[in-house]
């Protein structure tokens, strides 16, 4: 029974990852509910998630609102800061792990608040050397988080991705792309420590898949306005959620 709830929390959060971010909200505390200590449970959402990012790319890319040397770009720090931080997932314990994930949600929580996607608007795109450096570190520490944790990373990505101009449909391809990335290298981090579930992971991965092509669909269909609306209910939602757990 609970693994049918899995799937379908699966779907729902591929959906939301893709169209804005916060899935891993839903997935890591039901996994955490069904038996998983709390590492493990961050290392299996893993799984979902580059699943999910990898049929999500694809289709992004069949729509043509892919942005391939701007993703290539940041996802090499991202990357790098991701194998940081999964590894300090795996080393410390479950007791610690959930101490820092409550002052992390905390954090982000305070970010989703602010929500710094709220008045992007498209414009000229420019890669100056001082933008490059200044992406490279920003990514580099949204990686770390990532690679840490994974909730909520899709906000702090479109974030980071907007910001240089591009719009929210634009965004979230390359914000998957990143994710699908920096997923795979954290992932294989996960299951060398023995972090990863693979029997709930593939579950949860599936339905993350089916979430994750009606996300996409939805994004590209939609447009920039309307997923704009979207992240703000999602930051709302996952903002009250956090601040009465």
């Amino acid at each position: 029974m609970l693994e049918i709830l899995l799937f379908i929390v699966g779907v729902v959060s591929g959906f939301i990852n893709v169209m804005a971010g916060g899935g891993s909200f839903l997935t890591i505390p039901l996994l955490i509910f069904m038996g998983l200590p709390p590492t493990v449970a961050n290392g299996t959402n893993r799984l979902g998630v580059f699943l999910q990012s990898l049929f999500a790319v694809r289709k992004f890319n069949q729509y043509k609102v892919f942005n391939p040397k701007f993703a290539i770009f940041v996802s090499i720090p991202a990357t790098i800061g991701a194998i940081f931080g999964a590894y300090l997932a795996t080393i410390i314990s479950d007791a610690a792990f959930k101490k820092y994930l409550a002052i992390i949600m905390i954090v982000i929580t305070f970010i989703s608040i602010l929500n710094p996607v709220k008045n992007v608007q498209s414009k000229e795109i420019t890669y100056s050397f001082k933008r490059k450096v200044a992406l490279f570190i920003v990514f580099f520490f949204i990686g770390i988080y990532g690679g840490f944790v994974q909730a909520g990373v899709g906000f702090l990505i479109l974030a980071g991705i907007t910001l240089t101009g591009f719009n929210l449909v634009e965004g979230n391809a390359i914000k998957t792309f990143v994710i699908m990335v920096f997923t795979i290298f954290a992932l294989v981090i996960f299951i060398a420590n023995g972090k990863v579930d693979f029997i709930l992971g593939f579950i949860l991965g599936v339905g993350n898949i089916i979430g994750a092509l009606l996300g996409t669909k939805v994004t590209v269909e939609k447009g920039h306005n309307f997923i704009q609306k979207v992240v703000i209910v999602c930051i709302i939602i996952f903002a009250i959620k956090l601040l009465i757990s």
